[in-house]
């Protein structure tokens, strides 16, 4: 669990994307049901973070659709983003996303890859201000941004900042994750496993005996161990369409967590 710096909520560090994997269309039941069983999987575990967007294509309306099941909603802390230009054009894209996960209280809605940054962060305090919204942030997924969100989070307070952090992409180490840290914003991670490559580099290698020594038993396991284990790092946000992947990326979150020095050695396993 790592705490949110604005409240003290806490969260569990393991979360759930779902740019790509939660593309079905409603009407598409048995392309559902698998994912069905990861937000099962993913909130009857213990997590909590489901991230979405409206530019991920049905996602938003299927992950809406997944957690009206029963008690989960209750159990979700529900993150989408906001990528219009303008207050109206964001104004009524934001509705179409409390329309779409079926919520009156959305947990975290986001500027998506620091489009129209100043307005649409002024409409969304506006509704936090109205209880709507509960937390504000900012995105974006390339290492060439980073510079561009910490200029950002200097002009603007948000309470959340999400963007790409690896252990084959660890360009965040050197300002981005310090810079939260000292200033108190919480931050989700995407691409923890670098959209799948850094699997390559392990296929068909076996685990270093020392794995053991961290409760990781899958290189998935190792590769967000490193990601949750790094200073700043609030919760890691690996997508998934495969229950049983869900179930392996939970299992990091639990158990010891590697010190410096191991995460060095895993460090040097991708390479």
């Amino acid at each position: 669990m790592r705490k949110i710096p604005a409240t003290g909520e806490a969260l569990p560090v393991i979360g759930l994307g779902t740019a790509s994997s939660f593309n079905v269309p409603l009407s598409d039941q048995e392309s559902l049901e698998p994912l069905r069983e990861v937000v099962r999987t993913l909130l009857n575990g213990g997590a909590r973070v489901i991230d979405t967007a409206p530019s991920y294509g049905y996602a938003e309306a299927a992950t809406g659709a997944l957690t009206a099941d029963g008690d989960l909603r209750k159990k979700a802390f529900l993150a989408t983003k906001v990528s219009s230009r303008g207050k109206q054009d964001g104004m009524e894209q934001i509705h179409s996303s409390f329309d779409a996960l079926r919520t009156d209280t959305i947990d975290l809605i986001q500027v998506h890859n620091l489009q129209d940054t100043s307005t649409q962060l002024g409409l969304l305090r506006e509704l936090k201000q109205e209880g709507r919204v509960r937390y504000i942030g900012i995105t974006h997924y390339v290492d060439s941004a980073h510079d561009d969100l910490i200029e950002t989070m200097k002009r603007e307070k948000v309470d959340f900042v999400q963007f790409n952090y690896s252990v084959g992409a660890r360009h965040a180490e050197q300002r981005l994750l310090p810079y939260c840290v000292d200033n108190g914003i919480a931050t989700l991670i995407n691409r923890p496993f670098l959209r799948g490559d850094l699997f390559a580099k392990v296929r068909e290698k076996p685990l270093p005996d020392w794995a053991a020594d961290i409760d990781v038993r899958t290189w998935a396991q190792m590769m967000l161990k490193f990601v949750v284990s790094a200073p700043g790092v609030t919760v890691a946000i690996p997508a998934t369409s495969n229950p049983r992947y869900m179930a392996d990326n939970l299992m990091a979150g639990q158990g010891r967590m590697p010190d410096e020095k191991t995460r060095e050695m895993i460090a040097k396993l991708f390479a």
